[in-house]
Order: structure tokens, then C-alpha cells, then sequence
């Protein structure tokens, strides 16, 4: 796969390479650490829309937000916005759920992890 379709336009594929940065950017803001050998979240459904195609040359931001959080899973909902125009050129839904390594089995999102995201969401 290329960064680029026959059309000069960024590949649907490498939009998702967008969403898991901006990802993790929002994991780093929150102050939730990220070592990569005890990773206890992951994502298990990601569902994207594409409104208008982005060029290599365009400039454009991620936005990205948790809006639930349930026992053992997380709702993230992220965003392509075109900064100059603000107008949005994806969008993506993406469910991650609480991940327990040595058993290979979902587990229950920490109180921790609730309390930095509702700190961020809330402006603290």
C-alpha cells in the first residue's frame, strides 16, 4: 500500500495510521503511560467515515475524545478537520476495551483511567 491513490489523495488506510496517532497523542495528554509490553488497552471495532478526500499538501488535525466509558470498554470518537477551512474530512468511531495480557481476556477499565480522562475532558 502506498500514502497516495492513483489520485493524489491520502489512502483510506493510511487515514487509520491518522487516528492511531492522534490516539495516542490523547493518551500521552492524559498523563496514561505508554509501555508497550504492559499495554491493557485494545482496540476491538474501529468504524470510519470518509467526507472529502485529503491531500498530501492539505494541513489538517486530529481531534480526539472519549465520550463513554463503560465497565470494560472505552468509546472514542476522533475527527479529521482541515485547519484552514475547518471542515471535517473523517470521522471515526473506535471502540477499545479494557485488556488483561496474561489471561488473554478482556478486563474492567481502572478508576484511575476514568478519573484522567473526566480531569482532561473537563478542562482540569
Amino acid at each position: 500500500m502506498t500514502d497516495l491513490d492513483p489520485l493524489g489523495h491520502v489512502n483510506n488506510g493510511v487515514i487509520y495510521s491518522y487516528y492511531d496517532a492522534g490516539r495516542l497523542n490523547y493518551l500521552t495528554q492524559i498523563n496514561e503511560s505508554i509501555h508497550w509490553e504492559a499495554i491493557d488497552k485494545v482496540v476491538v471495532r474501529t468504524e470510519c467515515d470518509f467526507m472529502e478526500s485529503i491531500l498530501f499538501t492539505d494541513d489538517i488535525s486530529v481531534e480526539t475524545k472519549i465520550v463513554e466509558i463503560g465497565n470494560k470498554s472505552i468509546k472514542m470518537m476522533q475527527r479529521i478537520v482541515d485547519n484552514h477551512t475547518g471542515k471535517i474530512k473523517s470521522a471515526c468511531l473506535s471502540i477499545l476495551s479494557g485488556y488483561d495480557r496474561q489471561n488473554n481476556t478482556s478486563k474492567e477499565i481502572s478508576e484511575e483511567f476514568r478519573k484522567k480522562v473526566a480531569d482532561f475532558e473537563n478542562g482540569k
